[in-house]
């Protein structure tokens, strides 16, 4: 497997990712553990609200994201971590038999003025459904490793 060092990436990059379906269980043990509100872990409930049913947590589909951000990525990439993200948007909800794909873009290559061992690369990414609809997006900046010197 060859490793993805800063210089690799470019402005208007895009990866797209593999799908990922996520089952009714899978969303309530998320909420059971992570974020209990009625609309991610009581069916009847969640029917009562705005959403009209069973809903994952944001925070359910934010760790999906991740998961697709590395598989189709980061497992490759000589990854330094992550000072943050800009923007966080949950845009349409995600329900039981949803499936997921993640589609990122390179926006900024910023190398490190301190440390030049290092760069910042500043993405874009979307999550979407199977019809295509954005549920969520986000801004993330990650740090990413400079390809040694030989």
């Amino acid at each position: 497997m060859a490793i993805r060092y800063f210089e690799d990436f470019k402005v208007g990059d895009v990866v797209e990712s593999g799908a990922r379906t996520i089952t009714k269980d899978e969303i309530l043990a998320f909420a059971r553990d992570f974020d209990p509100q009625p609309f991610h872990t009581d069916e009847a409930a969640a029917r009562q609200t705005m959403y009209g049913s069973l809903i994952a947590s944001g925070w359910h589909s934010g760790s999906l994201m991740m998961r697709l951000f590395y598989d189709s990525l980061f497992r490759e990439v000589a990854s330094l971590g992550s000072p943050g993200i800009d923007e966080l948007r949950w845009l349409k909800p995600v329900r039981p038999g949803d499936t997921l794909t993640l589609r990122s873009t390179v926006l900024e290559l910023i190398p490190s003025r301190s440390k030049p061992d290092r760069g910042l690369v500043r993405m874009h990414c979307e999550l979407r459904n199977q019809d295509g609809e954005v549920v969520m997006s986000i801004k993330p900046l990650n740090f990413v490793g400079r390809r040694p010197v030989s």
